[in-house]
């Protein structure tokens, strides 16, 4: 944002953020960027803020249970509070055994720091990238619809705006109609680091196949394939609805709709990674087919199955990479893995939370086609 863009508009309310425990390294990276976008409207009778962070303390009492302490005032102020409700790495004591937080107990903390706000801030901002039981969307007979009613509690305690990036089903937001719910992708970042770190493998989109993992995917994979101007394929999976394994109907086999696969490049698009078994059937599946290099490019990558697998698929040369962002928790073992490559959404969060305090626009942010399609443009002339 430019000077004199700060002198058109008024900031909505003094600018604060709450790091949750969850997502700490995040939030400090978010702050950082937000101090040096504002000092260029310092000076010497207008002093910004050396920090937006609010500090506040996360408890635990002996017997699990927990509460929030806020140690600054935050009446009258523009509060974006920042959570990471996949972050396993979060423990607490509880009768001396050692427990690791869940999303539920993540869920909780929030709303403790929203109790603790007891309503004085002027505006509430909710930044979950990754959205809180997102993939228990909807409802096929008897069961909870965890999503929703999280959302609507989250509005009840006062919560003006909720942000969230790839949401798994975006019409989620119509079970909170009279609040605001954005759904941001961080498309152009992703393709921003893939573009300068895989150039080369990329060179020639007509060498280069955009796969969706399944029909779920397919939207995201015709768009990534229509700004990259790349063909698409699609693996379909044809599951065993006979059977339940682990909350899920188990699949039988990756049937391939799409264009021959042989030498030609792979970039495999979804939201999530979780145990990652869909992919390493695909990656095996076009191996097969003998493919070139296969690319994963994905918003949230969990590893719920631990890294063994990842570990052993890139050795044998089944994958060579896999691209995620940093939205939510990554361990270092995975950082430092030759396979993986973090994608860094802290500044684009900081570029979206310095327009909404100055009630601005985002739509333009949030559009990455152009932003893509520029940083091509640029690419090509380098050559």
């Amino acid at each position: 944002m430019k000077k004199q863009d700060y002198y058109q508009h008024v900031p909505y309310g003094e600018l604060g953020i709450i790091a949750m425990d969850n997502c700490e390294s995040l939030a400090q990276r978010i702050d950082d960027y937000l101090v040096k976008m504002r000092q260029v409207c310092e000076t010497e009778t207008i002093q910004m803020p050396k920090t937006y962070l609010i500090k506040k303390q996360e408890i635990r009492f002996s017997n699990g249970e927990g509460k929030v302490f806020i140690e600054e005032s935050v009446r009258g102020k523009d509060i974006y509070i920042v959570t990471d409700i996949g972050n396993y790495s979060c423990t607490y004591t509880m009768h001396g055994f050692e427990n690791r937080k869940s999303p539920d107990d993540h869920i909780q903390d929030l709303k403790r720091v929203l109790s603790a706000m007891a309503g004085k801030a002027r505006r509430i901002t909710v930044f979950m990238p990754l959205l809180y039981a997102s993939r228990q969307h909807s409802r096929k007979g008897r069961e909870s619809l965890d999503c929703a009613m999280a959302l609507q509690e989250l509005e009840k305690l006062g919560v003006n705006d909720i942000i969230t990036f790839d949401a798994h089903d975006p019409t989620i937001q119509n079970s909170i109609p009279l609040i605001s719910f954005e759904n941001l992708y961080p498309t152009l970042d992703i393709v921003k680091t893939f573009l300068t770190e895989e150039s080369e493998a990329f060179q020639d989109p007509t060498k280069v196949l955009i796969i969706s993992p399944d029909t779920g995917a397919m939207d995201r994979a015709i768009y990534y394939s229509s700004v990259l101007e790349s063909d698409i394929g699609l693996f379909y999976k044809r599951r065993d609805h006979s059977k339940v394994v682990r909350g899920k109907n188990p699949i039988v086999q990756h049937e391939y709709i799409g264009r021959d696969v042989k030498d030609n490049n792979i970039l495999i698009v979804d939201d999530m990674i979780a145990s990652g078994e869909s992919i390493f059937d695909i990656a095996v599946e076009l191996k097969k087919r003998q493919s070139g290099k296969v690319f994963i490019a994905t918003t949230f990558a969990l590893f719920t199955e631990g890294l063994d697998k990842f570990n052993k698929f890139y050795e044998e040369g089944y994958i060579d990479k896999v691209y995620t962002t940093n939205l939510s928790y990554i361990p270092e073992s995975v950082k430092t893995a030759p396979w993986f490559e973090q994608v860094d959404m802290s500044e684009y969060i900081s570029k979206v939370i310095n327009r909404l305090n100055y009630d601005m626009s985002i739509s333009d942010i949030m559009d990455a086609t152009k932003g893509i399609r520029e940083l091509i443009k640029f690419k090509n002339k380098v050559k």
